[in-house]
């Protein structure tokens, strides 16, 4: 299978190619490197520097040109300018990269009738207007579902919910709080909680999240009425079980916790309802986050 990845090497990207080289595929990454790293790339992947925001070089094909690609047979659309912080301090490129992105990739399919999974985002449950980065999401999946409506493209949504894992950042505006702690942890230092640490996250091991994402688009590349129970879908891709930050650290074992100041538009929860992805991808997540604290403290043991 010919395969499209945009935001390649990203941290889900990089995770994503891995698991469809391993599976056989030949993928393609289109990505712009603004956040991801070279040193993600993943030996027999090719990768194109572009930016899919971009509409001039969207009408040029994103540049597959150059690797003479036959007709892809999917596209992975994982590629954006991700967490709300950032967004708050960058919304102009943030809803431009993110949305012209959406546009761009959707119509690129539209064209030559390339199925598209899409990554949304938790933000989704807690308002359109509480950053630009939700919006721009959010607006994503509205685009999604207005072309599988009118052009009967298939696409379907899967929404992450706080990912963590292999190739995670761990510092910078990017970070994931697992992250954070990991690096915090290893090198002897407070792990630094923001607020009152009673804030609720739905942590989901990135290789369950990688899985979620092949079983849709296997599904939607199946030609029957399944395919149809599929396409136009949103998909949350959590365990249903949350942790709050406090809690988080506990799972350190004996180590300081320096509290700092609430952040701009974080919220108090999330909380997955996988009921959908459990019963039409047959996906179920394997992965616990105590687990894999476990290996971090062994690591360092």
């Amino acid at each position: 299978m010919k395969v499209i990845v945009t935001g390649g090497v990203g941290f889900v990207g990089t995770n994503l190619i891995k698991r469809l080289l391993k599976d056989g595929n030949e993928v393609v990454s289109l990505d712009n490197y603004s956040t991801g790293k070279k040193e993600n790339e993943q030996d027999g992947c090719k990768y194109i520097d572009v930016d899919v925001s971009d509409s001039l070089r969207r009408h040029k094909g994103f540049g597959l040109e150059k690797y003479k690609l036959e007709k892809p047979d999917l596209i992975f659309h994982l590629g954006a300018l991700a967490r709300i912080q950032p967004s708050l301090k960058k919304p102009a490129s943030t809803i431009t990269n993110n949305f012209m992105g959406t546009l761009n990739v959707l119509d690129y399919a539209r064209e030559n009738n390339i199925p598209v999974v899409y990554a949304g985002s938790s933000t989704f449950h807690h308002g359109l207007w509480g950053s630009p980065y939700a919006w721009s999401k959010h607006s994503g999946e509205q685009l999604c579902k207005l072309y599988s409506t009118i052009y009967d493209l298939p696409t379907a949504i899967c929404r992450f919910y706080n990912v963590y894992g292999e190739y995670q950042l761990e510092d910078g505006a990017y970070a994931t709080v697992v992250g954070i702690f990991q690096k915090l942890y290893r090198e002897g230092k407070p792990l630094t909680v923001t607020g009152d640490g009673e804030q609720r996250r739905d942590f989901t091991h990135i290789e369950d999240i990688v899985d979620g994402l092949v079983k849709c688009g296997n599904s939607l590349l199946i030609p029957n009425a399944y395919n149809a129970k599929v396409s136009g879908q949103t998909f949350e891709l959590g365990r249903g079980e949350n942790f709050s930050i406090n809690e988080l650290t506990e799972m350190f074992g004996e180590t300081d916790v320096e509290y700092i100041p609430a952040r701009d538009g974080e919220y108090d929860y999330t909380l997955a309802d996988s009921s959908k992805a459990k019963e039409l991808l047959g996906w179920n997540p394997t992965l616990d986050i105590s687990d894999y604290i476990s290996e971090v403290i062994d690591d360092k043991s």
